[in-house]
């Protein structure tokens, strides 16, 4: 698969992760952000790997064919960029996005439980200087995220959920929590519930 198309003046929000396996769940969060945030669009980046998990994810063309199956959107596009690029860390993806599409505006995606561990990441802190970063709440993560070391530490660059439109036109720094209805299905809970193998379909 060749890299993503995008133009000049495009806001893409960039929703990463193993997806192992993808879930309505992905799919459900992508539409918000969409709606939320402002997004003309959605990458989604299906990484080779998770640096922060010991254990390696099912094979990369079989998380891609799933989350294919799982999110069909025109303004969605399943990708793994990450593999291409060569990239291990956000931080480096989205340098590295930046430079190959100038003049489109990214915004980072994430869930309220990473916002959690934020700090924990490479280059956190470049990421929220870099890029507008958009949060949507996930069912028991959004006290843990309010009171998170990224939450407390940038914010004043937060941007109430009211103005969650104006997200991805806003300089970074500048960050969004939005409360969203989500389901509590995870890619854990289809693996440990054995509803996932390398082979599965839908």
């Amino acid at each position: 698969m060749p890299f993503p198309h995008a133009t000049r003046g495009q806001i893409i929000g960039l929703l990463g992760g193993s997806f192992d396996p993808a879930h309505d769940g992905h799919a459900h969060i992508t539409r918000e952000a969409m709606k939320r945030f402002g997004l003309t669009h959605v990458w989604w980046l299906v990484s080779p790997g998770n640096p922060l998990k010991a254990q390696g994810p099912a094979p990369l063309h079989s998380r891609m064919d799933r989350a294919r199956k799982v999110m069909q959107h025109p303004r969605v596009t399943v990708t793994d960029v990450e593999a291409r690029l060569g990239t291990r860390y956000t931080a480096e993806t989205i340098a590295a996005l930046r430079a190959r599409y100038p003049g489109v505006r990214f915004v980072w995606l994430m869930g309220a439980d990473n916002l959690a561990q934020f700090h924990l990441w490479q280059d956190w802190t470049w990421i929220m200087e870099n890029v507008p970063v958009g949060v949507l709440a996930r069912p028991g993560d959004r006290i843990s995220a309010r009171m998170s070391h990224a939450a407390r530490l940038y914010r004043r660059y937060r941007i109430s959920g009211r103005a969650s439109h104006l997200l991805g036109r806003a300089d970074a720094p500048a960050w969004c929590f939005v409360n969203v209805a989500m389901t509590a299905q995870s890619s854990t809970a289809i693996r440990a519930q054995g509803g996932w193998t390398a082979s599965s379909d839908l």
